[in-house]
């Protein structure tokens, strides 16, 4: 884990320009918050959640005790000490032999079993900042002056560390309260009641004991369960049009049929499904962002009065020509789907701009039921680590594009800065206005994909750009065992929608 010393101007301030600046950013300044809360509290159990309200949800077990606002201070306030002393942060390998014994003095069994009876070979990378120390599976700044921006503020039973990112470089972004996405967090308890897997040793262990199908049974029920109930909410809430969002690769396409699924089940009604990317304006009239490049996602590519008028049409009962768009020659073709909605039967419109009311302007606010998707809460390393959201979107996009678009993995990388900034506009604004949020995320899907994944980063040489981000990933894949087989994922699965279906044996003769 060499640090990461670069893009510091002569005023000491760290300039986030890309997405790979943002995560040493972001990794350093929780290495210095975890060593102000030990300070502060000593040995507590503290916890480094996912990703929320443009912050990190953290929670500090004080055994019963109530985290009160002077507590706050005080870690914002040995923050502070910390970075005005500009304290250097030295990285180093170990075995995890060593990280097993090491872990074991401070009581982290999860880490412990992560690490123990593994080849000296799979080294483990230490950060130690003045004597406290951790592993953070990604690359660090090179001490803690580098973080000239941070706030912390309290948030339910716990706290957000909020900082900079590569779109708000030189202020903190906009608070904004995602409580529907704490909800769907919260939910990840569910999961590991059902599943008996808190953290990555778990998982590890449940392969190596041969339970993977068991797994991937359990983690496939929960994900039908949260849609089943998602349904039920849409009929018995006599809804009209059911609105499905989510950021690339968050299974919206699976997710959008197996609604329909369950809703025929309850009604006995096929819904009528429609995707947004069908009213794309002509090719030809495609707008042109800031790099000189067309723009497809944002809401100006969408032929906003032709959807408009067809979903006013299509609630008023009338027949409609809804357009089928050739992506080849970049034309919307007309006269292949010509319907009506026919009575009590449901919409169902599935897009990246579904939550946003421009698109559904003509749409009665009572009529609407909003689902925003997501794979929220990947399943964490450690109390400190988690694979990001961002990452599992990642690893199945690479997948997926590999599998059925014939890109290799750094095309992949390469345009995914792109796709993310275009998510931060498009997406992610809207998730705090849907009326439910699931989790797409499947308990197993990371030791899966990384069956599919690790030898198309491995093929990244080190003269390409995207070589440091394929490192970084293959870093922080590295303690998860694979699932070598898919064949228990089911044919419905949302993964399925990334590595595509399972293989039909032939019939005996």
């Amino acid at each position: 884990m060499a640090t990461y010393d670069i893009n510091r101007s002569e005023d000491m301030d760290y300039v986030i320009k890309t997405f790979s600046d943002e995560r040493a950013y972001h990794n350093t300044a929780i290495l210095i918050y975890l060593k102000a809360v030990h300070a502060v509290f000593g040995d507590v159990d503290v916890t480094i959640g996912n990703s929320l309200n443009q912050g990190y949800y953290s929670y500090i077990n004080l055994k019963g005790a109530k985290l009160e606002s002077s507590d706050i201070h005080k870690i914002r306030d040995k923050m502070e000490k910390y970075i005005a002393q500009d304290l250097p942060i030295e990285c180093k390998d170990i075995t995890p032999t060593e990280a097993a014994e090491l872990w074991k003095t401070f009581g982290h069994t999860e880490k412990v079993k992560l690490f123990e009876g593994r080849p000296d070979s799979d080294t483990v990378e230490l950060a130690d900042l003045h004597n406290f120390k951790a592993v953070m599976y990604c690359k660090l700044l090179p001490s803690t002056g580098y973080i000239n921006l941070f706030d912390i503020r309290p948030y339910r039973n716990g706290l957000l560390l909020r900082l900079p990112n590569a779109l708000h470089n030189h202020t903190i972004p906009k608070y904004r309260d995602d409580d529907k996405l704490y909800e769907a967090y919260a939910e990840s308890k569910r999961m590991r009641k059902h599943t008996g897997i808190d953290y990555l040793a778990d998982l590890n262990e449940k392969i190596k004991e041969g339970m993977a199908d068991e797994i991937i049974k359990a983690s496939e029920e929960l994900y039908a369960k949260e849609l089943e109930e998602f349904a039920a909410a849409v009929v018995d809430g006599n809804k009209k049009v059911v609105l499905i969002s989510g950021p690339s690769s968050s299974g919206k396409t699976t997710t959008a049929k197996r609604i329909c699924e369950e809703i025929k089940r309850l009604t006995g009604q096929d819904p009528l499904y429609l995707g947004t990317d069908d009213y794309f304006v002509e090719r030809s009239e495609t707008p042109i962002g800031p790099d000189g490049k067309p723009d497809f996602e944002g809401l100006d590519a969408v032929d906003l009065p032709l959807f408009n008028q067809q979903m006013e049409d299509l609630l008023a009962g009338k027949k409609v020509d809804i357009p089928e768009f050739d992506f080849i020659n970049g034309t919307k073709v007309f006269g292949k789907r010509i319907t009506t909605l026919k009575k009590n039967q449901v919409l169902v419109i599935e897009g990246i701009h579904s939550l946003n009311d421009v698109l559904t302007e003509n749409i009665p606010s009572e009529d609407k039921y909003k689902l925003y998707i997501s794979p929220l809460t990947q399943l964490g390393i450690d109390r400190h680590n988690r694979v990001s959201t961002a990452d599992a979107r990642l690893l199945r996009r690479m997948v997926r594009d590999n599998q059925f678009r014939g890109y290799n993995a750094e095309a992949t990388l390469e345009a995914w800065p792109k796709v993310r900034a275009g998510e931060s506009v498009n997406v992610f604004p809207y998730s705090s206005s849907a009326d439910k949020v699931i989790n797409t995320s499947m308990v197993y899907e990371t030791c899966l994909l990384k069956t599919f994944a690790e030898p198309l980063l491995l093929e990244i040489s080190e003269a390409s750009e995207q070589y440091e981000e394929a490192q970084r990933i293959l870093t922080f894949m590295k303690f998860f065992d694979k699932i070598e087989s898919a064949d228990a994922v089911p044919d419905n699965s949302i993964l399925r929608e990334f590595i595509g279906p399972r293989e039909k044996k032939a019939k005996k003769k």
